[in-house]
Formats: structure tokens, C-alpha cells, sequence
């Protein structure tokens, strides 16, 4: 159905509507669930359209999300799974669908403990280099908005991800919005009760134990598992079984111990720009082209935009509409920036990366993670405030003028005004300036003094790609070792990570099966 927005967010009107339009006795009307759901607002009139399941004379099932039923492992089987993140709890989830008992080892705290230090961060300007908005239970996405919209659907289900999603506590509603989110205040416990899943089922979780090392069998070229040490005790231990590694994009020990070890990786194609914040309700009012902005029945407004400059790619990126913008660097001076909303999306500010594709100027397999790493350091400007963001006006830097002044910000540590046009690389500033020029006519008041830019979003994706078998998702040298999810290279997202974990379960299973 294709119906108005105060239609379809009123449960007695859509009652309503759908008994006149499809003659359907009112009362026989016993429930409506929806199915899938996104908004149109191409025109100057705003649509929802709708799948709806409609119950007449019968009460709605209670099938809204298919279960899986997680048995104990009989423990005859195990593997090790580096990272806590979506690719590595969905890869220990399903290495228990195949009876293989997994040992999860996180660098980072749990969910909750990791939430404090987090705290920390925007408060004191601490970054705790291994409990932060990169590392720990849930990996980046826990505390980064927990959007679960994916483009990548040929590598697996993504309906089965939401499901497992919906079975551990998050809403059913990701299974019919167009761009599910769970949202950075929800996803902890959902979070939470993955790992209890885990657990129940006879799997081990490891926090604060921080991988050092892979057991590698030099004459066969093969992974027998990791040396890690308990950064509470500083004690070593050693897990035994094929590895999954899901250490994230911003694990860049793990890239460095893999370049020393001589284990096969090579340089990525990333894309860095700044986060893009304007007034939530400036969007809604442009997105829906009302002075109104949303009203009462439409979520708040979302934007993408994409280009082309001089042979690059100019996109936006993580959009977080109603959210804020967070510090999310990983170690000491370094400034990086990302985005996250709550499930309610009804913050004061609107934001996104906006970002420039960068490809690999040499053979060199770290050569994007130095250039990521420059970018944060010049960004660094500890003037008493240890994480404030340089940052300059939206059409100040199209019109390389100085902002006077900066507008109120969703980023708590502070902004700090600087000419972005002049010191960041011209490589992304002149392409950065050409895109919002073109964005601003393709969407009038988008380019505005009352947004702002804070730099440098450089965390989009990994810089480093493992490289691994097509077939057999193994790296292409070391037998028994599974690089997984977006530290891997092989994912950009919450969803797509979680697919690659279940794909490298899929992969370990085949290994032990044929008597690893």
C-alpha cells in the first residue's frame, strides 16, 4: 500500500483504511502486522508505503521472527574466534548450530563495563586503548549506532541476521523498516544476551585477553590457534583449534604482527572526509519538504548523497538522523570522529561522514593505515582540550573563509574553529568542496553556515584487506586461519560482518570435518 504518513501511523486509521479499501469487515479485523515499510518522499507530498499481514477472523500468530534452537555442543569440537564484534559473535553462534564449541577471545570488557570507559572519553578525554568506541564486546557498531542496513546481499541471508537479531531481545520492527536500526541505547542487551547464548551452550568468552600471537605449524603452513595474554594479570595462555579472526578495522597491532610475520595482506582502497552535523530539524524540513519538518508520524529525516569528482567517489556515509557525534579514536593523539543515534532518533542534531575515496599510491600493505594514521595525528590540537575537533562552518569551507565562530554541536569534547580548506589535504578538501556545491543544488538549504564539519571521519573501513581463499574462505597461505568481517576486509557494516562471521563458521566446519 501506498498511503499517507498519519495513515499509516495510526493503528485504528489503518484499521480503518484497510476495511474500506479492501472490504474487510471492520471488526473482523484481529490484528495487522507489518511487513515491510519505508518512506517516499520524492514528491512534495510524503507517502509511507506498506506490506501488511492482515488477521481477519483469527488471532495473529505468534511467528513474527524465526527461531533458532541453540544446542549445548558436546565439546568434541572447538575453534578460537578472535574478536567480539558482529562478525565474531555471529560466527560463534552459528559454529554452535554445527556443534563446534567456540572459544571467543575479546582484547576489550564487556558491553556494560565498556560503556564506562566510553564515559571517560568524552568527559576526561582518556582514551583507554583497548576499552573504547572501537574495541570491546560488540566491536564498533555496539556504541556507533547499531544500523543494520546492508547493500551486500548476494553473500548470504540478511533476513536471517535480523531474525537472530529479534531472537536475543532487539525489536521486531528491523524486520520491516527499509534502514532497520537498533540504535546505541538498545543494542547492549541485545548484545548481552548473545553472549549469555553462547555461554549457556557450553562456548567460552574470554574479555580482556588480548590476542599476541597465532601458533603457526611453519613445515604445513597451518594455524593451531592463538597466545594471548590476560591484560588483567599480564599472565599467557594458549587457545587451540582454527582461528576466525575478527579483530575489526582499527586493530592495527594485529595488521602490524601480521606484516612482521610475513602473513599475506595488502593495501585497501578506504574513503576519509569529516562528519557533517546539521539541525535535525533543518533536515526533516528539506528531506520533507515542509516547514514543519516531520510532524508527528514520520521518523526523523535520512539523506544520501553521491558523486563523482575528478575520477573519485564523494558519498555520504553513516548517516545518523536525531544522533551525535563521538570521539571514537582508539589510542593517544589521535582525532577521529564518527556518528551514533538512540532507537529513538530524537536528538537536536542530524549527522554524517562525509567522505573521499582514497586508493593505495604503493605495494606497501600498511601504506593506507600510515596515511589514516597522519590524518589523526594533524588533527590532534590539544590546546587544554585533549579531544576537540578542529571544525568550520559548512559554507565557510566551500568559500575557504574563516568561521568566525562555530555553531552548538552534538560533540561533547568541544570544537576547536580551523580552516579545514587550508591544511587537509587537497585531495579531499577540493573534492569535498565541489560535492557540497552539488549536493547544495540538488537539495536546497542543504548547503548552510548552520551545519558544521568536524574532522577527520577516517575509520570507514579497514585499511588492510587479509587475503584469503575464494573457495575455502582460508587465508591464501596459512591452512586453519579464517580472516573474517570488516577488520578482514571483507565486510562494511554491522550486517555484512555478521554474514562473513556465519560464512567462516561455515568454512571452520568443512575444515574439521575433514579431520583438520
Amino acid at each position: 500500500m501506498r498511503i499517507l504518513p498519519e495513515v499509516a501511523g495510526d493503528s485504528s486509521r489503518l484499521r480503518s483504511y484497510l476495511s474500506e479499501e479492501y472490504a474487510i469487515n471492520l471488526r473482523g479485523i484481529k490484528g495487522v502486522r507489518v511487513l515491510k515499510r519505508s518512506i517516499d518522499a520524492r514528491q512534495r507530498q510524503v507517502f509511507v508505503n506498506l506490506k501488511v499481514r492482515v488477521y481477519v477472523n483469527e488471532e495473529p500468530s505468534d511467528d513474527e521472527y524465526q527461531r533458532i534452537d541453540y544446542k549445548p555442543v558436546s565439546g568434541q569440537r572447538q575453534a578460537v574466534v578472535v574478536g567480539a564484534g558482529p562478525a565474531g559473535l555471529f560466527a560463534a553462534l552459528h559454529l554452535i548450530e554445527h556443534d563446534i564449541r567456540p572459544i571467543v577471545v575479546e582484547r576489550g570488557k564487556n558491553v556494560r563495563d565498556r560503556k564506562k570507559d566510553i564515559a571517560v572519553i568524552s568527559r576526561e578525554g582518556y582514551v583507554d586503548p583497548e576499552s573504547n568506541y572501537s574495541f570491546g564486546e560488540g566491536g564498533a557498531g555496539a556504541y556507533s549506532d547499531g544500523k543494520l542496513y546492508t547493500r551486500s546481499k548476494k553473500r548470504g541471508s540478511t533476513d536471517r541476521i535480523l531474525n537472530i537479531f529479534c531472537q536475543h531481545g532487539a525489536s521486531t520492527a528491523i524486520l520491516a523498516d527499509a534502514h532497520p536500526h537498533i540504535g546505541t541505547d538498545k543494542l547492549p542487551r541485545v548484545i548481552e544476551n548473545m553472549r549469555n547464548e553462547i555461554l549457556r551452550c557450553g562456548g567460552e568468552v574470554h574479555f580482556q585477553t588480548k590476542m599476541t600471537g597465532l601458533l603457526l605449524d611453519t613445515a604445513t603452513n597451518t594455524c593451531r590457534g592463538i597466545v594471548a595474554r590476560n591484560m588483567l594479570t599480564g599472565e599467557e595462555c594458549e587457545f587451540h583449534g582454527p582461528v576466525i579472526l575478527a579483530t575489526g578495522h582499527s586493530a592495527r597491532d594485529v595488521y602490524r604482527y601480521l606484516h612482521a610475520s610475513r602473513i599475506h595482506i595488502e593495501p585497501k582502497a578506504l574513503a576519509v572526509g569529516v562528519r557533517l552535523e546539521h539541525p535535525s530539524q533543518l533536515i526533516d524540513q528539506i528531506q520533507y519538504h515542509s516547514r514543519n519538518g516531520r510532524g508527528k508520524y514520520l521518523p526523523a529525516a535520512e539523506y544520501s548523497f553521491v558523486t563523482q569528482v575528478d575520477g573519485r567517489g564523494v558519498y555520504s556515509f553513516c548517516m545518523c538522523p536525531g544522533g551525535f557525534v563521538v570521539p571514537a579514536a582508539s589510542g593517544p593523539e589521535q582525532i577521529v570522529v564518527n556518528g551514533m543515534s538512540p532507537s529513538s532518533r530524537g536528538g537536536k542534531w542530524s549527522n554524517s561522514g562525509m567522505v573521499v575515496e582514497v586508493s593505495p599510491q604503493n605495494d606497501n600493505p600498511l601504506c593506507m593505515l600510515e596515511y589514516q594514521e597522519q590524518l589523526e595525528r594533524m588533527c590532534y590540537c590539544n590546546k587544554g582540550e585533549k579531544l576537540a575537533a578542529p571544525s568550520q562552518r559548512m559554507a565557510d569551507f566551500v568559500n575557504n573563509r574563516i568561521s568566525a565562530d562555530l555553531p552548538t554541536s552534538s560533540y561533547s569534547p568541544g570544537l576547536i574553529s580551523s580552516p579545514l580548506h587550508f591544511w587537509m589535504p587537497k585531495e579531499i578538501s577540493s573534492r569535498l568542496q565541489t560535492a557540497f556545491k552539488e549536493f547544495g543544488r540538488k537539495s536546497h538549504g542543504f548547503l548552510t553556515n548552520e551545519a558544521v564539519l568536524i574532522a577527520m571521519e577516517t575509520r570507514t573501513s579497514a585499511p588492510v584487506r587479509i587475503v584469503r581463499d575464494i573457495e575455502t574462505l582460508q587465508h591464501i597461505s596459512v591452512k586453519g586461519l579464517f580472516p573474517a568481517g570488516e577488520g578482514a576486509g571483507y565486510a562494511g557494516g554491522i550486517v555484512s560482518a555478521a554474514i562473513d562471521g556465519e560464512r567462516c563458521a561455515d568454512a571452520v566446519n568443512t575444515l574439521i570435518y575433514l579431520k583438520f
